[in-house]
């Protein structure tokens, strides 16, 4: 079987390859991809950080149609989404409770999520059903947004801002909501731009609290005039650079949980450490690997209490890809999640 995969590096160097995917191997299934969402990894390969071309997608929703020897627990024609890192289940951490910490996880086998067809292990997919394919690609970052909120440990009826008015930011802000915290803030940093006020707008409508126009107001003074003694907890989407305005707001206490790239210098802050100490403030790096709470994510969007339909504003395919991760990249289009369509 072949496969036609989208592939690039910086500079928006795109190419496409045709792949040989082999017939499944033990353990093993080959799922036609249907819809795959562009994450800001993908962006950072194409503006900056790709020095050789990269296979692109991660954000994936498929259908089975070649099971190898030894998978009993799907069939063709099973809708999944695609964990583009599973854990192993049978290391250390693994057998330990802590397969958050699992580094020999099954991952993509270098395939494009951005591509026709994949071959990966059983394991890496989730069935899901009552929800199309596009929105069934939000499952991989609304995943990340969940982490990051269930790893800060919002008190009930807590205070919260999330730094980065990106998808990631928003579906962060509001999993809080739904979490338990009783004010949400999220910050933009260019509301008057096409997609800055495509994602304030989508802020407001789903309900988060309080938006801050970041590049027009002082953080600190809009968060310290609602909540004096800072805030209880801070996600950061944005840049790591950001930690510096978290750590303005943040209240004693307070857990700082962060998520936020960044590979052209936006990566290096000075950090008061014994701020932290005297305050007692804690500092929470998340990571998205290995692929957690995938089912999840899926009921949230089933139930319609992620509304991917707002989320999820451009599909494009082969054909118009470039000129879709141009826009993306250019902001020259007010996308807030792009999906392509690769079969289309």
């Amino acid at each position: 079987m072949w496969s036609t995969g989208l592939y690039g590096k910086k500079f928006l160097e795109l190419e496409t390859r045709e792949i040989d995917i082999k017939s499944p191997g033990f353990d093993n299934v080959i799922v036609k991809v249907h819809a795959c969402g562009v994450c800001g990894t993908d962006i950072n390969f194409l503006k900056q950080w790709g020095n050789e071309p990269m296979p692109l997608g991660h954000e994936i929703a498929a259908e089975v149609v070649e099971l190898g020897e030894g998978v009993i627990d799907l069939k063709p024609g099973d809708s999944v989404v695609v964990e583009d890192c599973s854990m192993c289940g049978t290391c250390i951490n693994c057998k330990a409770g802590r397969s958050d910490l699992c580094r020999n996880m099954h991952g993509l086998n270098g395939y494009p999520g951005m591509g026709q067809y994949l071959c990966v292990r059983y394991n890496n997919l989730v069935k899901f059903d009552g929800i199309s394919y596009i929105d069934a690609c939000l499952a991989e970052p609304l995943a990340v947004a969940l982490n990051a909120v269930i790893n800060s440990h919002i008190p009930f009826n807590g205070s919260v801002a999330v730094l980065g008015c990106g998808p990631l930011g928003i579906m962060a802000a509001k999993v809080a909501k739904l979490h338990g915290a009783g004010f949400v803030a999220i910050t933009e940093i260019d509301t008057q731009s096409s997609v800055g006020k495509a994602r304030v707008d989508l802020a407001g409508k789903m309900g988060i609290d309080m938006i801050i126009d970041a590049k027009e107001q002082d953080i600190e003074g809009v968060i310290r005039s609602k909540f004096p003694k800072g805030i209880d907890r801070i996600i950061v989407s944005s840049p790591p650079e950001s930690i510096n305005d978290a750590l303005k707001i943040i209240g004693y206490g307070g857990t700082i949980t962060f998520f936020g790239l960044h590979f052209g210098g936006r990566n290096m802050i000075n950090i008061d450490i014994n701020n932290l100490i005297f305050n007692k403030i804690t500092l929470q790096p998340y990571f998205a690997e290995p692929a957690i709470n995938f089912n999840l994510s899926l009921g949230l969007l089933k139930k319609g209490l992620i509304p991917a339909k707002d989320i999820i504003t451009h599909q494009f395919n082969f054909s118009d890809a470039r000129r879709m991760l141009s826009a993306i990249v250019n902001g020259s289009e007010p996308v807030i999640k792009a999906v392509m369509l690769p079969n289309s």
